[in-house]
């Protein structure tokens, strides 16, 4: 009985340690992110029934910076939660990085005055906004959703910081027919 007992205590142990340092799984909340990672219904917008979850990659950036085009989970600074009416964590693309000038024309993003193809991006969920952003400051990243007819993201409250960061999406492990790479 104490083996058994000891066992699932170590079990337990290793399971918050691994969710704390290494990877931790998050459910899609909203339709920010369609067609790439789906909510659930019947919040407007979601495309499926039973909402995706991710594991969210920890130690990744521990070891190089975060890229563009990463997927990335973080928490909602002040800044998001009164945009956005909404808190805790949040999943976007990064399509910013520090150093970098961001403007859309059209809902095409540009960087530094370049047109950025951005292969994930299905037309129906672009948009048609124009607008410029400030210089993406240092230890800081300028995120997109994919849906961004509906997004509340970067365009609206800046810039997510460095120390945000969660980690970056690196599976979709929930419902099984949506298994792989978000």
């Amino acid at each position: 009985m104490m083996d058994w007992a000891l066992t699932i205590t170590l079990a337990a142990i290793a399971v918050l340690a691994f969710q704390a340092e290494v990877a931790k799984p998050y459910r899609i909340p909203s339709p920010s992110m369609e067609p790439t990672l789906h909510c659930a219904k019947p919040v407007g917008g979601c495309l499926s029934r039973v909402a995706d979850r991710v594991i969210a990659n920890r130690l990744v950036y521990r070891f190089h910076e975060p890229r563009r085009g990463d997927i990335v989970v973080f928490k909602a600074s002040d800044r998001v939660e009164a945009a956005c009416s909404a808190s805790g964590t949040f999943i976007k693309r990064i399509v910013g990085l520090p150093g970098e000038k961001l403007s859309m024309r059209n809902g095409f993003v540009l960087i530094n005055g370049v047109s950025h193809v951005e292969p994930y991006l299905r037309p129906g969920y672009r948009g048609r906004e124009s607008g410029d952003w400030a210089r993406v400051a240092s230890e800081s990243y300028f995120v997109l959703g994919d849906n961004r007819t509906i997004s509340c993201d970067s365009r609206r409250w800046g810039v997510v910081r460095r120390d945000d960061i969660i980690g970056r999406a690196e599976v979709t492990y929930w419902p099984p027919n949506r298994i792989g790479e978000p």
